[in-house]
């Protein structure tokens, strides 16, 4: 019983929780960026090195047939696909820095008011001045 105890407290964390959905929302973002890579930007890398189609390039040693295209293929994607996410979470990293910036900024510009034990201590310091 206490095994099945601890993983239902670890499941129920909230870092595993954030995880799957980081998860879910990372495969609807890799849908989108294969497509763009697929779709559009592999064919314009083709087009500027001649009408080259990565996925057709092959090697044949004997019976065998190597397609190093679709490895070409995939490190593009990969590639891609890393300076994509880099894009995102550097723009993400902009954006909470600009957050806390402003923060600070604010809790700077506002004077702290004394407690109230300072303003007693500033009254009594006054009025033995007197």
């Amino acid at each position: 019983m206490k095994i099945i105890d601890e993983f239902k407290a670890f499941a129920m964390k909230g870092n595993v929780l954030d995880l799957a959905v980081a998860v879910v929302i990372g495969a609807a973002f890799g849908k989108i960026v294969s497509s763009l890579v697929t779709d559009i930007i592999t064919p314009l890398i083709g087009l500027l090195m001649g009408g080259v189609n990565f996925s057709g390039l092959s090697y044949t040693l004997g019976d065998a047939v190597v397609t190093y295209g679709v490895f070409v293929q995939s490190v593009i994607d990969f590639i891609i696909v890393a300076f994509a996410i880099f894009m995102v979470v550097k723009g993400i990293n902009k954006a909470q820095e600009k957050v806390v910036k402003k923060e600070e900024a604010a809790k700077e510009e506002k004077p702290k008011e004394p407690s109230e034990e300072v303003k007693l201590l500033m009254e009594i310091r006054d009025s033995l001045r007197r």
